[in-house]
């Protein structure tokens, strides 16, 4: 979908939108839904510490901590709240549903039956990563079997809002779907923390190593975004027969390397996610 059909798409929502959660996550998609010309008065923001930037947006229109009795029943809400948060706060959200309202959640471990039984409404469960805080994340996303076509198109437009979407069919998927991008970004991380600590231990300056080790991650995953090719072809593009690259792949890829590494975060990530769900 295009910049201009999530535009449109953004436009056909009905009512208004109730965001419960605005601290990273949910302020980067308020932000992305007024870039793309949302109107911020169809906007309420449920959140008890508002940072400067949510209580600036006020002033374009933006309701803060409305009452059921001031807007009435949404036609959509998004939840953006830590889960421990939701056990406590669900009462007050289902104050503001009904039968017909959109429950679009980006809660980490929060299964859309959890959800439907704290605060009503047809549930669409959703995985994000923090990129969506340059409008460049990956959000994953599973209906309940109630979720209309319509929800379902507008849970794709505010979701989309911060990067690309892909839609799953079954939610036990979402577990994985979190070891692998929800916690993602935080392996990429660590790489660039690590290959600036070996320049380091190589004998580069400290500085020198950081913005090396950061300029190389940056610069290769947005050659990986713009390339066609698959990842294994550009790592092979890169390695040149008997020299440095593949001394240190011979490393990176023997039978403590990366593979087995990251075949066993992602299991040790998705069996916690599977834990935190019950």
């Amino acid at each position: 979908m295009t910049a201009s059909n999530t535009t449109n798409a953004l436009q056909n929502i009905k009512g208004t939108i109730l965001l419960a959660g605005a601290g990273k996550m949910g302020g980067a998609m308020l932000s992305g839904w007024l870039a793309r010309g949302l109107d911020a008065k169809r906007v309420a923001v449920i959140e008890p510490n508002p940072s400067g930037e949510i209580n600036a947006l006020v002033t374009k229109g933006v309701r803060l901590n409305p009452t059921p009795k001031e807007i009435g029943t949404v036609a959509t809400l998004v939840i953006a709240l830590k889960p421990q948060t939701f056990r406590d706060a669900g009462a007050t959200l289902r104050s503001f549903t009904g039968p017909s309202t959109l429950a679009a959640s980006i809660m980490a471990g929060t299964t859309i039956a959890s959800i439907e039984a704290a605060c009503g409404g047809s549930v669409v469960r959703a995985m994000p990563n923090t990129p969506a805080a340059i409008g460049r994340g990956i959000t994953v996303a599973v209906a309940a079997k109630n979720v209309s076509t319509a929800q379902r198109a507008a849970a794709d437009a505010l979701l989309r809002a911060t990067g690309a979407v892909e839609w799953i069919n079954e939610e036990t998927l979402m577990d994985a779907v979190t070891a692998v991008s929800g916690s993602g970004p935080a392996y990429v991380f660590l790489v660039a923390e690590e290959l600036a600590r070996a320049g380091v231990e190589a004998g580069l300056p400290p500085e020198l190593a950081a913005k090396l080790a950061r300029e190389t991650v940056a610069g290769s995953g947005e050659l990986l975004r713009r390339s066609e090719a698959a990842s294994a072809t550009l790592r092979q593009n890169v390695t040149s027969p008997g020299g440095t690259t593949a001394a240190a792949l011979e490393v990176l890829m023997g039978p403590d390397g990366m593979q087995s590494l990251l075949t066993r975060a992602v299991a040790a990530a998705t069996k916690r996610s599977r834990e935190l769900a019950k």
